[in-house]
């Protein structure tokens, strides 16, 4: 942390790496709790706003680990982060970064954060906060909408929904991965997290959810294996179907959970096959 804190203005190579052992430690929730009580949050935003691909992309990685804690994401909120990540879901030449900011943003902003900044208690300073959160959540759901637009080809999904034929959502699917998201490793209260996700009130959350899923379980995938058997174990292949079959859901969530289906089923297979 205190060194994130001491290089706003150091060389491009030192911020990645000060940047990237931030992410490294936060993939754990007790260091990345720790990280947000021991000032890590604005450092890294100042990071994220960085010109350099490879440090803001660093950046958004290690926001969306720090995210995962309702604590933090409130506090990335105080520290003025939401436009950061904004900036970085709309702008950033780097698909993964977008990604990373997308999937940060949405953590911040499925319920959990609420509840945090509710606790706070009836101080004039929690109700400020809490109002506050309005204008952000506006913010970032625009964004996350638009993020998981650019993935979407309204011919493709149109002719994927009305078709069984698997070539139609292997087209879809193809379009919309993110090769390098491959490299990204899940727990299971990650992926959980996205599951219930599918069941949020939101349906740019709703999408979100199942373009995320889909990113991590694409065959091929460096941990899609792993993903997947998180899935199967938690009985998730039930919320998928019902976010696939649900009449008010998004066209994009519900060809992107019928991706994620197909995804398990190739799984599936392929375990049958080893055994």
């Amino acid at each position: 942390v205190a060194l994130a804190q001491n290089c706003s203005n150091a060389s491009q190579g030192l911020q990645e790496r000060a940047a990237g052992a931030l992410w490294g430690l936060s993939v754990s929730e007790t260091n990345s709790i720790a990280i947000g009580r021991e000032g890590g949050v604005a450092p890294l935003i100042a990071l994220a706003r960085s010109e350099a691909e490879d440090v803001h992309e660093t950046a958004a990685g290690a926001l969306w680990n720090l995210a995962f804690n309702p604590g933090n994401a409130l506090r990335i909120v105080e520290e003025g982060g939401v436009p950061a990540l904004v900036h970085l879901c709309s702008s950033s030449v780097s698909k993964m970064a977008r990604f990373m900011a997308a999937l940060a943003l949405a953590y911040m902003f499925d319920g959990r954060m609420d509840e945090v900044a509710a606790s706070i208690g009836s101080t004039s300073e929690g109700i400020s906060k809490n109002v506050s959160l309005d204008a952000p959540r506006r913010m970032a759901l625009k964004n996350i909408h638009d993020f998981v637009g650019t993935f979407s080809d309204q011919q493709s999904f149109n002719a994927a929904a009305n078709s069984s034929a698997p070539q139609a959502l292997a087209q879809v699917a193809e379009a919309a991965r993110i090769q390098e998201a491959g490299h990204l490793r899940c727990s299971g209260a990650e992926i959980g997290r996205f599951v219930v996700m599918l069941r949020n009130p939101s349906s740019i959350l709703k999408a979100c959810a199942a373009f995320a899923l889909l990113q991590f379980t694409i065959p091929g995938g460096r941990h899609a294996t792993h993903h997947a058997s998180l899935l199967q174990k938690s009985g998730a292949a039930r919320v998928m179907r019902a976010a696939a079959a649900a009449a008010t859901a998004p066209l994009e969530a519900k060809i992107f959970a019928k991706i994620v289906l197909r995804n398990l089923e190739h799984h599936n297979v392929e375990a049958s096959s080893l055994i």
